[in-house]
């Protein structure tokens, strides 16, 4: 994983007149000065799982902006790949499709000169690294050992792992009293799906379930301190009732971080709960929302829109949570509907107390999701071919809001979301972009900003905190 794609996409405007200087985007010059480096520092160098990393996730710290941290799916702690098991099952270990039990899968990595270069500490956990993979076999499958790890840590010790669709964000530390105040330091919180170490029920503080969600968090990153891994929380369940029949998935992290809103330090997590993965009750999904006010040791998840299916109402899958400058809370989610290509929209959803209560959904931008083929042994949607890229949630909102963080005062609460569409047709799949500055109530017309001939499959926006700089990078 390297820390920009293959054309990063570097907007200058000011947030009265955006569209300005989307010609920029066009011109060579406006990803020539990009930063090109290596993320994944800890993955092996001459062998797979050298570049299996994907779905990145990145977060800048408010108060010191040249420390970033990023997540990502990466099996840098997983065995080599078995020949035979490659050749004659498309996996790289036994059980097929395990990725080595109870191994994690969720990649950090951190930079502190503003992405120029990145260090992925070393912590202890279980790791399947030292397996023989001439000998893994369906007879003798490796069995994973406590070593070295560079995967978030202390999850093996809790009974888990780290499983995948990482989240991360920056907030405010709260004191031994619970206030936050900045002058506290900062919160790193990292979210994530957990599995048990056998991928069973995990039986647990009322995980009835395979899957469920959890945030851990760091405080007062540095560089002097990021390899200490007794800073590491445990990871913390975000729903404490979660069905057997249920799965969660697509989660992701915020944290309030503008000092001028009412509910300051609240984070969140937005995610989908697939109430019924046996299909029954027409296989409902419902959109949910975690909120924690102590600074992620305890979470109050809720439905934030009634549930729905692929017929006639659509389903819900893929989503952003942010906040501005007073605390509005913001949260967007993928509005599917049945089809192939599908379309849908981006539906938003606010609330304006913090996370106890939300309004009425409302779709906001139109969408189609490229699902052009869907590939039969996976039977997931891909761009094209057998095994394919999958698209899945290629069209889903990203989201960030010009908030004014750390502070708030400068806060212009611009909204912008980017994503990447199929309206044109197979190969012509574009980034659109758009931006709200009335708090999400109108929209501007959806414009595409990627590059002639490149097919966009997956979009993301940022906003600066003063709304004066908007940048969106895209796998071309």
């Amino acid at each position: 994983m390297r820390a920009v794609v293959k054309r990063p996409l570097l907007i200058l405007a000011t947030a009265g007149s955006l569209f300005a200087s989307l010609s920029l985007v066009g011109l060579p010059q406006a990803y020539s000065t990009g930063v090109q480096a290596l993320v994944s520092e800890g993955s092996p160098t001459d062998h797979h799982p050298q570049n299996a990393q994907n779905e990145p996730a990145l977060a800048v710290d408010p108060l010191h902006p040249a420390t970033l941290v990023a997540g990502a799916n990466d099996l840098v702690d997983m065995q080599a790949c078995s020949k035979d098991a490659a050749i004659k099952h498309g996996a790289c270990s036994y059980p097929l499709g395990t990725f080595n039990l109870g191994v994690g899968l969720q990649g950090v990595y951190f930079s502190f000169d503003s992405g120029h270069n990145w260090v992925q500490p070393t912590y202890q956990g279980l790791t399947a690294v030292g397996c023989d993979p001439l000998t893994d076999s369906p007879t003798s499958p490796c069995q994973a050992t406590v070593g070295d790890i560079h995967t978030v840590p202390n999850f093996y010790e809790n009974g888990l792992r780290s499983r995948s669709d990482p989240g991360v964000a920056f907030g405010p530390k709260p004191d031994g009293n619970g206030s936050f105040s900045w002058s506290n330091g900062t919160r790193l919180y990292y979210s994530t799906l957990a599995t048990n170490l056998t991928d069973t029920t995990i039986g647990t503080e009322g995980q009835n379930t395979t899957t469920s969600v959890v945030v851990s968090h760091f405080d007062d990153l540095s560089s002097s301190n990021y390899t200490d891994q007794s800073r590491w929380s445990r990871p913390f369940f975000v729903d404490k009732n979660v069905g057997p029949t249920a799965g969660l998935d697509k989660e992701q992290v915020w944290a309030d971080n503008a000092a001028t809103s009412d509910f300051f330090g609240n984070a969140y997590v937005c995610y989908t709960d697939f109430h019924s993965l046996s299909g029954g009750l027409n296989f409902p999904l419902k959109p949910m929302v975690g909120v924690s006010r102590d600074g992620g040791l305890t979470w109050t998840s809720r439905q934030v829109a009634s549930p729905s299916t692929a017929t006639p109402t659509g389903f819900h899958q893929g989503c952003t949570v942010r906040t501005d400058s007073h605390g509005v809370v913001y949260v967007f989610f993928t509005h599917f509907f049945a089809g192939t290509p599908g379309h849908g929209f981006h539906q938003m959803i606010k609330s304006f107390d913090g996370g106890k209560t939300w309004g009425k959904p409302r779709d906001v931008l139109p969408m189609n999701d490229a699902c052009w083929f869907v590939e039969k042994i996976e039977g997931r949607c891909v761009y094209d071919g057998i095994a394919g890229a999958r698209t899945d949630i290629a069209a889903m909102p990203s989201v960030d809001i010009a908030n004014g963080a750390p502070s708030g005062l400068d806060a212009s609460d611009e909204i912008v979301d980017a994503w990447s569409d199929g309206a044109e047709g197979l190969n012509h799949e574009k980034t659109l972009f758009s931006y709200s500055n009335d708090h999400g109530d109108t929209w501007s017309t959806p414009v595409a900003i990627s590059n002639t001939g490149d097919r966009s499959a997956y979009s993301a926006p940022a906003i600066s905190p003063n709304g004066g700089t908007v940048y969106v990078v895209y796998q071309a």
